[in-house]
């Protein structure tokens, strides 16, 4: 009988280690890819069991850290959660939570020259924008040969990136999620992109770019360079949707009427090149919900320990605070997921 239960329990280890050896390559690749954008890695202090980190030197803090939530095998399902202009992966930490509890393996990167204690020759790199892209091709690519639906998507211009991704190459993509994504800027700030020598000009004006401030996960302002940058790629997804293409998968939207960094009209006019199934979460201009206050929650304004000595709290937007309606957007979220998930 001790014979058989030894056998028993030996099998159920041996099957769980071969279920879990596809994952492996996942973890140890996304690692590579910091390895080669930083030189060199380390373990990150306080391991949680099914997140996996990478952490440098480099680093701001380990909260700036890209991660995975995983449950220790292959799943059907894989979101890929990418930040916005001068934040980390912390703010995208809410969602990838919700996520993983509806049983996804959640990946969320770091993109380049964010996260890190110097930021300033990265913030002012001419190929800054075409390093994003690639990063994400990258992080799309590690889900290559796991038989799995992939959702893309992130917050600003992480948002941004995905659509620019996903009409790249269309067939990587199952589904898209954008939270206050960055399809727009102001006016002036559009206006100001097309005029010859701007990003000459950028990068005078941004001087040494200071990375440390009174948010341990997000750097104090935004490079012009960078938002200029950021203008590219908006450019290059107007371009190639008025050459034709066309969104074909399901596509989740959440935005602010407030937000006055990535005006709605953005996602307003993205959604007419749309021909799948839609699912819009749009708050009313009256919750006067400020753009980067999209994706924050309760749980995250108490972990963000933001110093408000250290700005005007009289400046609109100038303190973080959580959605009103977080709650409600997850929910919306979350029957996105059950409707278009793999099983």
């Amino acid at each position: 009988m001790r014979i058989i239960t030894f056998l028993m329990v030996w099998l159920a280890g041996a099957l769980c280690q071969i279920q879990a050896q596809p994952l492996d390559p996942l973890l140890d690749k996304f690692a590579e890819l910091y390895t080669s954008e930083w030189g060199q890695v380390k373990p990150c202090p306080e391991p949680a069991a099914h997140r996996f980190r990478v952490c440098s030197d480099k680093l701001r803090n380990e909260g700036n850290a890209p991660f995975i939530l995983h449950h220790g095998v292959p799943t059907a399902n894989t979101a890929i959660l990418i930040h916005g202009l001068s934040d980390s992966p912390f703010f995208v930490s809410g969602i990838a939570q919700v996520l993983y509890e509806k049983g996804f393996t959640v990946i969320a990167p770091l993109l380049p020259g964010h996260g890190l204690k110097v930021a300033d020759a990265d913030m002012e790199d001419k190929q800054l924008a075409e390093r994003w892209q690639q990063h994400v091709d990258q992080v799309v690519a590690l889900t290559d040969g796991i038989d799995t639906k992939v959702f893309l998507g992130g917050f600003s211009t992480g948002g941004a990136l995905s659509v620019e991704q996903y009409l790249d190459s269309p067939a990587q993509i199952d589904g898209l999620m954008l939270f206050s994504g960055a399809l727009a800027l102001t006016d002036n700030a559009e206006s100001m992109s097309k005029f010859w020598g701007i990003k000459w000009v950028a990068k005078l004006i941004d001087g040494h770019y200071e990375t440390d401030g009174p948010n341990p996960y997000k750097y104090p302002s935004v490079a012009g360079f960078a938002g200029l940058e950021l203008m590219d790629v908006i450019n290059q997804i107007r371009d190639q949707l008025e050459a034709g293409k066309r969104i074909e998968v399901p596509l989740f939207a959440a935005h602010s009427q407030a937000d006055r960094t990535t005006p709605i009209h953005g996602i307003e006019g993205l959604l007419e090149f749309t021909r799948g199934s839609n699912t819009v979460f749009i708050i009313d201009e009256s919750y006067n919900l400020c753009h980067a206050d999209l994706v924050v929650s309760e749980a995250m304004i108490r972990a963000m320990q933001f110093d408000k000595s250290r700005v005007n709290g009289i400046e609109e937007c100038a303190v973080p605070k959580a959605n009103p309606l977080y709650r409600q957007m997850t929910m919306m979220l979350q029957s996105f997921v059950d409707e278009h998930q793999g099983r």
